[in-house]
């Protein structure tokens, strides 16, 4: 690798490439700052105690992880940038049923305006809904000693937290949209992944407390951080892996030009669904725990929800199905052989070997079933390991979320894709990259973002 000192040294010698830079870290500490903004008409004093009871392992930890613990904070900020999540995945999976918008998404940049738009639109209805329900479940939360998180529940607190939610996340979505066209990285992504790194540094803590109490040994902790490292190394390997099929493109005259005659390659990846199976097969596995969350003192509850919490193999045996499921899915909707085969047909291309058309889309069918089984099986292991982690090391479940799951391939999908960036910057003004062969392939993050 190129030297890190002498890298970082280029980046700032380039005015443009500062800029971005430094105006991306601008934006996300405004995010951070409203993630910690509470909204009007809350008792911070009685929310922190009733924090303090409520457990992680349900839809409400999950949301709360991807805003950084706006959520838990009763913050301005505190639907994040999910809503607008929520409502491009709803459209991406519209495209494939919907004929209007499958025909939009062939269109290029101009469909993708229009869908973007609608996607946009559709963001405010689905904000102000979750905005309602986050209000009802404030107003119905008290402190072990029966005191209201909302003092004064009238409807004026409902109606202001309703557009105070909704400007919020419309602002967030403004912002990402910033840092896309005006900072370094995709900026949806980025206000994600900052979101979860936050919970970094109070994890860490934990860590150093176990420690200094003695509960957990030095040797223990370097274990760990040998087995993070691992991690880390293998979600890149994976996340940058594909089989590259060639495609062979006919040569043709045009006067006195030769045009095609090249072979050129169709990149599948081994993990094509990204991170979007662990966040259902997540959402799926965390339901049971949060209808329970409503009935704390029955012991049957009690029972189920101790069959479902994230340290049992039941939890964790469910999770990795959906996610192999969920992988399979997913990568059948946001990949299609045969719209890659037409479209290989009408350039003159084909897959030597291999007839154009319907063979042609069987054939990178069959090779995209193949490889996405490991890919699958190595999401299902990734995402299930905070769970033995906790079980044989008795880590903590905020630390342990780093080790794998959607914290750990969000931040390493993102992080990648920001490097890739900045490397591109970079060479375009003939400067060395990070890598002195080879190059950083980005990643998109949650729901093509």
């Amino acid at each position: 690798m190129a030297s890190f000192t002498q890298t970082i040294q280029n980046i700032f010698k380039i005015e443009d490439l500062r800029y971005k830079i430094l105006y991306t870290l601008g934006i996300l500490v405004v995010v951070r700052f409203g993630a910690f903004i509470t909204l009007p008409g809350i008792d911070l004093a009685a929310l922190q105690s009733s924090n303090a009871t409520q457990s992680s392992n349900t839809l409400f930890g999950l949301f709360d992880m991807f805003v950084g613990g706006a959520f838990s904070n009763a913050a301005i900020f505190a639907l994040g940038i999910m809503p607008y999540i929520t409502s491009s995945i709803i459209f991406q999976l519209l495209g494939v049923v919907v004929p209007e918008i499958q025909k939009m998404q062939k269109e290029g940049e101009e469909g993708r305006r229009k869908i973007n738009q609608w996607t946009r639109i559709a963001t405010v209805p689905i904000c102000m809904l979750q905005a309602w329900g986050f209000a009802i479940k404030l107003n119905a939360q008290h402190t072990s000693n029966g005191l209201p998180v909302v003092p004064d529940s009238g409807p004026l607190f409902f109606i202001s937290a309703i557009f105070i939610l909704t400007a919020g996340t419309i602002f967030m979505m403004w912002l990402g949209e910033q840092i896309t066209e005006h900072g370094i990285g995709n900026g949806i992504s980025l206000i994600i992944a900052i979101g979860i790194i936050a919970r970094l540094p109070q994890a860490l803590w934990q860590e150093w407390n176990l420690i200094a109490v003695g509960s957990r040994s030095w040797v223990i902790e370097l274990i760990l951080l040998v087995i993070l490292v691992g991690i880390i190394a293998a979600v890149i390997l994976v996340t940058q892996g594909a089989r590259r099929i060639p495609v062979q493109y006919a040569r043709r005259q045009v006067g006195r030009k030769t045009y095609g005659g090249t072979t050129q390659y169709i990149p599948l990846r081994v993990n094509t669904a990204g991170v979007m199976p662990i966040i259902f097969a997540q959402a799926l596995v965390f339901i049971p725990n949060t209808v329970l969350s409503f009935f704390p003192d029955s012991p049957s509850m009690i029972y189920l929800a101790r069959i479902f919490s994230e340290r049992s193999f039941v939890y964790a045996f469910m999770y990795a199905i959906l996610i192999v499921f969920f992988t399979y899915f997913y990568t059948a909707i946001v990949f299609n052989p045969q719209e890659i085969a037409d479209n290989m047909k009408k350039q003159g291309g084909f897959v030597p070997g291999i007839r154009p058309g319907k063979p042609t889309a069987d054939y990178i069918e069959r090779i995209l079933t193949l490889i996405t089984l490991p890919g699958s099986i190595f999401l299902a292991i990734v995402a299930v390991l905070p769970t033995f982690l906790m079980n044989i090391f008795s880590v903590t479940s905020s630390f342990a979320s780093f080790f794998g799951g959607t914290s750990l391939l969000i931040v390493v999908g993102v992080a990648l894709d920001t490097l890739q960036q900045i490397e591109a910057q970079l060479l375009m003004r003939h400067y060395d990259g990070f890598m002195k062969s080879g190059r950083i392939r980005g990643r998109v993050g949650v729901g093509g973002y």
